[in-house]
């Protein structure tokens, strides 16, 4: 299993617009194979600040969700929006706790 995290900042104006796209496109991109989970945090003290955070079975799987019309779509309308460049990393799971 793998994480990516993706840092997005936004222009203020269009933080509202970019909600209501992946609100539209959410149910579409956790359906994908190899999708475990997908969510969205905002920065509390700069609400500008969005990160998603999502799991996949494997990099091949993010891979092929990236290789999609549908991420093409996506991100071409989600980097309309954006203040400044994104950041994203992939992380391998090296120890998780929990407290069950």
């Amino acid at each position: 299993m793998i994480t990516r995290i993706v840092k997005m900042e936004f222009r203020a104006e269009a933080i509202d617009d970019f909600l209501a796209m992946f609100e539209k496109k959410k149910q579409f991109i956790i359906a994908r194979p190899g999708c475990i989970d997908l969510e969205m945090l905002q920065q509390k003290d700069n609400p500008s600040v969005i990160f998603t955070y999502s799991h996949w079975e494997s990099e091949e799987d993010l891979n092929a969700y990236r290789g999609t019309p549908l991420f093409g779509e996506v991100w071409k309308e989600t980097k309309s929006y954006f203040s400044d460049r994104a950041e994203a990393w992939t992380l391998d799971s090296i120890h998780k706790l929990t407290s069950e």
